[in-house]
């Protein structure tokens, strides 16, 4: 393990004179990979420093327990031996979950689009509320959450919404929220109160960069129309909502959330770009699920993954057998128990697959 942290650490050093050159700072493509491949070795160049620490500080409490005639002295020594080995144990254990195998998309910002799917009105509002658990948690990580997209449902909720989510690692956290979400409880237009079940479904996508799609404008559409609400009235007079389709695919985004054109284009051009992306991504995804067939990452979309029940407060995912009873908790934003279980789940299968030696 050593050997291998060594080899990283050569690497760290390596990255960090190639950003301080002057042909990488006239380079803003290469500047931007090294500077992410930077910020991703730091973990790394931690752990190696400590675990480096933990063997020195080792070798001298063997030395001296071997070595030392003083009784006092070789207690000591002693006790230190047992902390230093307890130390280096935990840290081993981390620094395997470090040394796994990483989407190189897990960095990235997110978009999050939710739909509602069967129930009707019911979904719609689930959609919603799903919105509303997904942005208090974002509130709570001081991540960016940022609508930019949205088609609200006859009696609430959302049909559609689109978010453009910008944070640390923000779309390795969500990544697994893909799927279909179901929900169980008695509808406020119910009057026998009967549980129905609804569903909507959620797609977390990596936001790609500048860098990773060359869009031509040659091959965007661009469409303007005024901004509509609720049942496609008109919210406001002026042309500022926009719609791009790229023409060669045929993928189309637009947004309508901003009073500006301007800035309606350039959230629209986000979604335009990860979209394009999504296609190559989706490539990727293919082949490492082919090769390692997780219960997490699955990438089918259409998967039940999860179901919230009201009557009970529970909530389970289906694909690790998680259950809990705090829902209340869960729709209020506090989802981070199921990220973690879903993470440790991943990397669990990632280890029986032989991802670190």
């Amino acid at each position: 393990m050593l050997e291998k942290l060594e080899a990283i650490y050569e690497r760290y050093k390596e990255v960090e004179l190639l950003l301080s050159s002057p042909e990488t700072m006239t380079d803003m493509k290469k500047f931007t990979q090294l500077n992410k491949e930077y910020v991703e070795l730091m973990e790394i160049r931690d752990a190696y420093l400590e675990y480096k620490n933990i063997t020195v500080n080792l070798k001298e409490a063997r030395h001296m327990l071997s070595n030392e005639k003083d009784d006092e002295l070789r207690d000591m020594a002693k006790d230190e031996l047992e902390t230093l080995l307890g130390q280096k144990e935990l840290l081993e254990e981390k620094i395997k979950t470090i040394l796994l195998p990483k989407d190189p998309q897990d960095s990235k910002n997110a978009i999050l689009e939710i739909r509602s799917g069967t129930g009707g009105d019911e979904a719609s509002i689930f959609a919603g509320d799903l919105l509303r658990m997904y942005q208090r948690y974002c509130a709570n990580r001081n991540w960016g959450f940022d609508i930019v997209e949205s088609q609200e449902g006859t009696a609430g909720g959302f049909s559609k919404v689109i978010v453009e989510i910008t944070g640390n690692n923000a779309y390795g956290v969500l990544k697994f929220e893909s799927g279909v979400h179901r929900v169980q409880r008695v509808p406020a237009t119910e009057s026998q109160g009967r549980v129905h079940t609804s569903a909507a479904s959620v797609v977390v996508l990596p936001e790609a960069e500048e860098f990773d799609i060359d869009l031509k404008d040659s091959d965007i559409r661009v469409d303007t129309f005024q901004s509509s609400g609720p049942g496609g009235q008109s919210v406001n007079t002026t042309y500022s909502a926009v719609r791009l389709t790229h023409i060669p695919t045929g993928i189309v985004a637009q947004c309508q959330d901003e009073k500006s054109q301007i800035k309606n284009r350039e959230k629209a051009l986000k979604v335009l770009r990860s979209r394009i992306y999504e296609i190559e991504y989706k490539k990727y995804m293919d082949v490492v699920t082919s090769k390692r067939k997780t219960m997490v990452s699955t990438g089918d979309r259409s998967a039940k993954i999860r179901t919230y029940n009201y009557p009970q407060s529970r909530l389970t995912d289906h694909r690790i057998g998680l259950t809990l009873y705090n829902l209340p908790e869960v729709m209020n934003g506090d989802i981070q128990e199921i990220i973690d279980q879903l993470q440790f789940a991943e990397n669990s299968e990632k280890m029986k697959a032989g991802g670190v030696e």
